[in-house]
């Protein structure tokens, strides 16, 4: 493993749509003592409020929701391909139920207050909460959109600060 250097988020030479979409992420919220992740493949990054930022989505369900819900922020760690499998199990699989760390071996990290992130990912970005949002079924322009909430289990949106950016 490679120790993380500091950059700034404008430096990414990552195609974010690769980024998120198709590599996934883990979204990760809480403290050394309780934390929660999960796998995402579903935000952005951007420009808003004259500050760089990500947005992630979370349904209520997730037992990661609670987590994100208490904290300041969260991190989101993307990682190379031979963690795929890894990844997979962390969103398939509920931390209500298995100890994720424990089955997938990956090693949490704690060096900065209020940020729990992944040894082994290739990127972190450090996020701070500015705004959440519940998703809203009356604004959906698109009805193929109510197909992917047959529970009715709406996301909420979270759109961070990137306050630090990591890579190796």
């Amino acid at each position: 493993m490679k120790a993380l250097q500091e950059i700034k988020p404008t430096a990414l030479q990552d195609n974010p749509f690769k980024l998120i979409g198709a590599d996934w992420m883990l979204i990760t919220a809480g403290t050394k003592e309780a934390f929660n992740t999960m796998t995402a493949s579903w935000g952005g990054l951007g420009v808003l409020w004259d500050k760089d930022v990500a947005f992630v989505f979370v349904r209520p369900t997730r037992h990661t929701f609670g987590f994100i819900e208490k904290a300041t922020g969260f991190t989101l760690s993307f990682f190379a391909e031979e963690y795929r499998a890894k990844l997979e199990f962390c969103g398939t699989n509920s931390g209500r139920d298995v100890n994720k760390v424990v089955k997938t071996g990956l090693t949490p990290a704690f060096d900065m207050p209020d940020a729990v992130y992944f040894a082994e990912a290739r990127l972190v970005l450090v996020c701070r909460k500015l705004h959440a949002q519940d998703l809203d079924p009356a604004r959906f322009l698109d009805p193929q959109i109510a197909e992917f909430y047959a529970q009715k289990d709406y996301h909420r949106l979270y759109i961070g600060e990137i306050t630090r950016c990591l890579t190796q």
